[in-house]
């Protein structure tokens, strides 16, 4: 495997497909290198797993025996799930590389062949494609070059001084800069992403056994749902790049089959070197918006609710801050009735006061006729007596009693 990368690095830089070649493969040995290192016989991690291990059993155990699990099939099955997975993943290479490492590298480029009817690699026939754009800009380039050292050898220096001269007063703004110029922006947007997705995905991937084993403990699952959000970005990043870059290409031929054609006659269309910078910018700008989409659609992702409990932990704290909200509601209320209790309260009162003159003018209609007030006690309505300090339980003021939820208003003073 190392002399199958070493030589794929060698010729790295002939193009971007043996580019990608040889990203790939530094990658998997990388991956399996820190494998072994980590969880292979004798790896450092090794005495730390068993470590971990000891303690989430202990923490289970304590668990049943102060009431807080049970034994039931309910309790049991995921966490005897999540103990199978940590340990088939993070002590076996094999099952490591053929569902992680083979579902995050080979599973998005099976999809972009299958979308795009291509038979193999579809990130390797693309990257064979953009060879062939820049291998078309380098034979523009050299076929103008060519064609002006021709003219410089039949026409004489006075030829060549005018070319010169037309070259420098066009500055940075030649057909030939603004091609180069769209060149650059298109190997940024379609090499740079896919090499930089291609490396980040190769050291996710070969730290991906530590956050394996973090899925153990509720307090580390956040860790293993963000590594596995990682994963999945860097993943599906190329993806996205393989498709919309098909959709570019296709803009690019025309435009460079009509640069080659005036390449041959020993020039460069200025508009069509602004054509192909035009869509070269688009193709940078669609980039930046597919990992933007990308990373939103990731960030939306549950993780196989990983993440839920601490979701649902501060759904509850919200909840639990905003439930006391509404005892303040009836507030006004309260004052009001305290407000009305205290008008009734001095209205019975000043009738108190003037009974006893009624009753030495008036003889004996004045034992007939006897003043009660009401006044609001915790909600309620209750009579309350001259000469009473308290509401009676019982006697036929209780018949002006009211519940604390009927909502009815005080009573007014009333005499008989």
């Amino acid at each position: 495997m190392a002399n199958a990368c070493e030589q794929l690095t060698e010729v790295a830089s002939a193009g971007v497909a043996p580019a990608l070649r040889a990203v790939d493969c530094v990658a998997n040995e990388m991956a399996a290198s820190a494998f072994g290192r980590l969880f292979g016989a004798g790896g450092a991690m090794g005495p730390v797993l068993t470590i971990l291990l000891t303690l989430y059993i202990a923490f289970f155990a304590f668990s049943l025996l102060t009431g807080r699990s049970s034994l039931g099939i309910s309790a049991l099955t995921p966490r005897m799930l999540r103990l199978g997975v940590v340990l088939t993943f993070a002590t076996s290479w094999i099952a490591y590389q053929g569902v992680v490492w083979n579902l995050a590298v080979g599973g998005p480029d099976w999809i972009a062949g299958v979308l795009m009817g291509a038979k193999g690699s579809a990130t390797q026939l693309f990257g064979d494609r953009i060879d062939i754009v820049f291998s078309a800009i380098n034979d523009i380039s050299e076929a103008t070059s060519n064609a002006g050292g021709a003219a410089q050898d039949g026409g004489g220096a006075a030829a060549a001084g005018a070319a010169v001269a037309a070259k420098g007063a066009g500055g940075l703004f030649t057909p030939e800069s603004v091609m180069w110029m769209g060149a650059l922006l298109l190997l940024l947007g379609t090499v740079g992403v896919l090499l930089t997705a291609r490396i980040a995905l190769g050291v996710l991937l070969a730290l991906g056994p530590i956050f394996v084993i973090m899925a153990l403990f509720g307090g580390t699952r956040g860790l293993t749902a963000g590594w596995l959000r990682g994963v999945v970005l860097t993943a599906v990043t190329p993806l996205f790049v393989v498709l919309g870059g098909g959709i570019t290409l296709e803009l690019l031929v025309p435009i460079i089959s009509g640069l080659v054609e005036n390449a041959n006659a020993g020039e460069i269309d200025g508009r069509g070197a602004m054509a192909f910078f035009l869509v070269a910018s688009v193709h940078v700008a669609l980039m930046v918006m597919v990992v933007k989409v990308a990373a939103t659609m990731v960030s939306g992702w549950q993780v196989f609710g990983l993440g839920a409990d601490n979701e649902r932990e501060r759904s509850g704290s919200s909840g639990q801050a905003a439930a006391p909200a509404p005892a303040s509601a009836p507030a006004p209320a309260a004052s009001s009735y305290q407000g009305r209790t205290s008008v009734i309260a001095a209205a019975g009162a000043s009738a108190m006061a003037e009974a006893p003159g009624q009753g030495h003018s008036s003889g004996g209609r004045s034992g007939d006729r006897r003043t009660v007030v009401t006044q609001v006690v915790g909600g309620g309505i209750e009579p309350l007596r001259q000469g009473e300090s308290a509401p009676r339980a019982r006697g036929i003021g209780s018949r002006f009693r009211a519940s604390n939820d009927t909502g009815r208003s005080p009573a007014k003073e009333k005499t008989r």
